[in-house]
């Protein structure tokens, strides 16, 4: 068996999902926002998407006071055709939750200047990597195991290791509202922290 995985490279696809609830939530979304307008303008360059991900777990981690419950999932691959379809399924699963829609712009001309301000937000990062990172492959249902995880996305962008990137959050815009029902409703597998 030892024999068959030399020269083998192993891909691991993981999607990370991480909510965070509060008054003071709310700026993450500013910070979400701009890197997906980042990401879109760099039209897939991996070293743009890998510095607006390192900017988002280091904006993660210093809201770690609001962190209130996580989930993670992944596999591992021999195959890359094999890794990008899972990678793609779970893409396809956190575009299509609730208010996770990529990001789109008000128009000046709006005429409310007062927005509710949502108390929850809902971070989905998913990525595929190559080699072994025990920091993402383990429970992140804690909040030591989610800070080394995010800390672990940070070192895979700096030794180029990363192979696909997306960042989905709920909800995707200042004005839209995550209630408590809702989270419950479209995020069933989170875990209380």
């Amino acid at each position: 068996m030892f024999n068959k995985m030399m020269g083998r490279t192993r891909y691991v696809v993981c999607r990370i999902m991480l909510h965070l609830s509060g008054s003071e939530v709310a700026p993450i979304l500013g910070v979400l926002n701009r890197s997906a307008r980042e990401a879109i303008d760099s039209d897939g360059d991996m070293e743009v998407l890998g510095e607006e991900l390192v900017t988002i777990s280091e904006t993660l981690l210093q809201y770690d006071e609001s962190w209130k419950s996580a989930a993670n999932e992944g596999d591992v691959f021999w195959k890359e055709g094999d890794a990008g379809d899972y990678f793609q399924e779970l893409f396809t699963d956190s575009g299509q939750r609730y208010l996770s829609q990529p990001p789109e712009y008000y128009s000046e001309s709006d005429e409310s200047f007062c927005v509710p301000v949502t108390r929850n937000v809902v971070v989905m990062i998913t990525v595929a990597y190559e080699g072994e990172v025990p920091q993402l492959e383990d429970d992140l249902s804690n909040i030591t195991a989610i800070g080394e995880g995010l800390k672990a996305l940070i070192d895979l962008h700096y030794k180029r290791k990363l192979r696909a990137i997306q960042v989905h959050f709920s909800p995707a815009q200042l004005g839209d509202e995550l209630t408590n029902d809702q989270l419950l409703q479209y995020y069933t597998e989170l875990i209380p922290l």
